[in-house]
C-alpha cells in the first residue's frame, strides 16, 4: 500500500492526513481514537474533488472528533499535547497511580523511591522528550512482564487453556496476539486497562490457542470461557481512550 501524506485545514476544524491506497477504490474517512482525520483515497485521484467530498462531510467529521474527545474525558484520559511530558500514569489493570517527577542530569536513569511509593523520577537530558518518553515506555514494558505475564498464567490455568511463550511488546493497533505455536504476545498498554477488560484479552488469546481463527467455534469456546465476552468485546472497541495520548503520539 503506497502512502503519501499531507496536511490540510477542513475549515475550522483540525487538520487531516491524505492517504493514497493503492486497495482503495473509493475515498474514505477515518477517524482515529486520538480524533485525527485521515481521509484515504485511490492511487491517482483527483485531489481537486476533495473539497466538494469534505464539505458533504464536514458535520460527521465534527460531531465524530466531538464525540472521541468527549469519550477520552469520560474515561478519564487527561489533556495532553505531544510536547508535554507526562506526570502521572494511571495503570488501572494493577490498580496503581504513579506520579513522574524529572531532574536534569549528565546521564539517563530512571529510580524509584522506597520512601515515595508509585514515583518514578527520570534523570537526564530531559528536554529531549523523545528520549523522556523512550525510557518510560521500556519501565511499561518491563513493568507488563513482571505483572502481566504471570497474570496470563494464571488465567491460562484458570480456564484450562495452556499457551507456550509469553513475550510483552508494544504494538500500534492490537491489544495481543496469539501464534500457530501457542505463543502470545502482549502490549504493554493493557496495563492502563481496567482488569476486566484485560481478563478478556487474555481469554480471547488463550482461545486462539485452540482456533486461530474468529469462526463461531471460536467464539462459542470464548463464551464458554467468559459468558460476558459480547459486553467485554464491546468495551474493549472504546479502550484506546484509556492510553495516554503520549504514548500514542510518540514514535519508539
Amino acid at each position: 500500500m503506497a502512502q503519501v501524506k499531507s496536511q490540510h485545514p477542513i475549515q475550522k476544524l483540525q487538520p487531516y492526513s491524505i492517504r493514497e491506497s493503492t486497495k482503495a477504490k473509493h475515498v474514505s474517512i477515518k477517524i482515529s481514537h486520538l480524533g485525527e482525520v485521515e481521509i484515504v483515497v485511490p492511487r491517482g485521484f483527483d485531489r481537486r474533488k476533495l473539497p466538494e467530498i469534505l464539505e458533504k462531510r464536514q458535520d460527521w467529521i465534527a460531531k465524530t472528533t466531538q464525540r472521541i474527545v468527549a469519550e477520552r474525558q469520560s474515561f478519564g484520559a487527561e489533556p495532553e499535547t505531544e510536547l508535554e511530558l507526562p506526570i502521572h500514569l494511571s495503570l488501572r489493570s494493577l490498580p496503581e497511580d504513579w506520579t513522574i517527577g524529572y531532574q536534569p542530569m549528565p546521564t539517563w536513569k530512571l529510580t524509584t523511591d522506597p520512601a515515595q511509593p508509585h514515583h518514578l523520577l527520570v534523570s537526564g537530558a530531559i528536554q529531549q522528550s523523545p528520549l523522556c518518553y523512550r525510557i518510560l515506555k521500556h519501565w511499561l514494558t518491563r513493568k507488563a512482564e513482571l505483572h502481566l505475564s504471570p497474570w496470563l498464567r494464571q488465567v491460562s490455568q484458570d480456564v484450562g487453556l495452556p499457551c507456550s511463550a509469553i513475550s510483552v511488546r508494544g504494538q500500534k493497533t492490537i491489544w495481543a496476539s496469539c501464534s500457530s505455536k501457542k505463543n502470545i504476545s502482549l502490549n504493554y498498554k493493557l496495563l492502563f486497562l481496567p482488569p476486566n477488560l484485560v481478563r478478556y484479552v487474555f481469554i480471547h488469546e488463550l482461545c486462539h490457542t485452540v482456533h486461530l481463527d474468529h469462526s463461531e467455534r471460536f467464539w462459542s469456546l470464548v463464551g464458554e470461557k467468559d459468558p460476558d465476552y459480547r459486553f467485554h468485546d464491546a468495551e474493549l472497541n472504546k479502550a484506546w481512550c484509556y492510553i495516554p495520548q503520549w504514548i500514542e503520539r510518540s514514535r519508539d
